[in-house]
């Protein structure tokens, strides 16, 4: 891309540079968004305070395919192995990034895609070719390991599985929990659905407004799955009466978007029980009037949660190697490099989470 909601041009450049604990990647399948031609023509207006690649830049966020070259330093990666790379950046040597906590890193950017402050500058420069390419470098600690029985285009679409799977992992839940979440059956929300099981709870409570959409979600884990549609008003309620004794339940995950009315988060806050832990994810916006000192009588939390760590990009996918979760669910739409164009400004009808786009280089 050479210019802001410019048209993205096949050129020939280099291959990058590998560092000794780099990895080179030759990709397979990137995964895209439906917002993609939005983003790459608004983001800068939008989130000026986030800056994008300096252009011209070579984007794409979710990328797969199989390891081309290893660094002199890399010893426990081999060219041939199937990977996907997690495209979450930071600078490895702050406190943060020293105890594991990356995404806290003020350097942290998505590769191929946006940073999170002006400091992501620099990491666009040590890392500057995203996953709409032939090949891309990478950190070795930035590679999750693919078991035989995961495609390349299902391993695309792992970041955004992981921003759910990353927020069940922080909502604490387990055997015998019931989770609220809202816009289940989207592309954040499906996630729960699939992983969501997994984890062992009792009861997965989603919400959105497409009442068949949200029938075929049901049907990913019967007895374990309920749906909601808003359409027949808010979640707070219905919640609190699928718990014992309406005590309501143990987590909620937002996974609403950004252009979502406020009236649907406010009232999953309101199905939490006491001691229960809220997650956003979904990115609604604006100022949420939240009352906080219900929040701490209530002993409540209320997180934040952005991505997934690479060890929790490799859990998901040894979950699916042993069989405890299946990504068949996933309808993949895959287009050539050379219509890279048409791709992403024409995803206009989607089967909600369901329907997975990627590019292949």
């Amino acid at each position: 891309m050479h210019e802001v909601g410019g048209q993205l041009k096949i050129e020939e450049v280099p291959l990058p540079r590998l560092g000794s604990m780099d990895v080179l990647v030759r990709v397979c399948s990137c995964g895209i968004v439906p917002n993609l031609a939005n983003i790459l023509a608004m983001w800068p207006t939008w989130f000026p305070h986030m800056p994008q690649p300096p252009l011209p830049a070579i984007f794409g966020l979710d990328p797969a395919g199989e390891i081309a070259a290893v660094g002199s330093q890399v010893h426990n990666l081999k060219p041939g192995d199937r990977v996907y790379v997690n495209p979450g950046r930071s600078c490895g040597s702050c406190r943060h990034c020293r105890r594991g906590d990356t995404i806290s890193c003020r350097h942290y950017a998505f590769q191929g895609y946006f940073g999170f402050s002006h400091d992501a500058l620099q990491t666009f420069q040590d890392y500057p070719v995203g996953g709409i390419s032939e090949y891309m470098a990478a950190p070795a600690s930035a590679i999750v390991s693919l078991p035989d029985n995961m495609s390349f285009d299902q391993a695309a679409r792992l970041g955004y599985m992981g921003t759910g799977y990353s927020a069940l992992k922080k909502a604490q839940v387990g055997p015998g929990d019931t989770i609220l979440v809202n816009g289940i059956s989207g592309t954040l929300g499906i996630a729960i659905a699939v992983f969501g099981p997994s984890f062992g709870v009792k009861k997965i409570l989603g919400t959105g407004r497409d009442r068949k959409l949200l029938k075929e979600i049901e049907a990913l884990a019967p007895g374990i799955i309920e749906t909601h549609s808003l359409e027949d008003g808010m979640p707070d309620e219905w919640a609190r009466s699928r718990t014992a004794h309406g005590e309501g339940v143990d987590a909620f995950i937002d996974c609403n978007g950004p252009g979502t009315s406020h009236e649907p988060f406010l009232a999953g806050l309101k199905a939490l029980r006491r001691g229960g832990i809220a997650v956003d994810i979904g990115a609604v916006m604006g100022a949420v009037s939240i009352d906080v000192h219900t929040m701490m009588d209530r002993n409540q939390r209320l997180i934040g949660s952005a991505w997934l760590t690479t060890s929790e990009g490799q859990e998901m996918a040894d979950l699916v190697g042993i069989g405890k979760v299946n990504l068949g669910l996933l309808e993949t739409h895959a287009t050539p490099m050379d219509m890279v164009n048409e791709a992403i400004s024409g995803i206009a009808v989607r089967h909600g989470g369901f329907s997975n786009f990627v590019i292949h280089p």
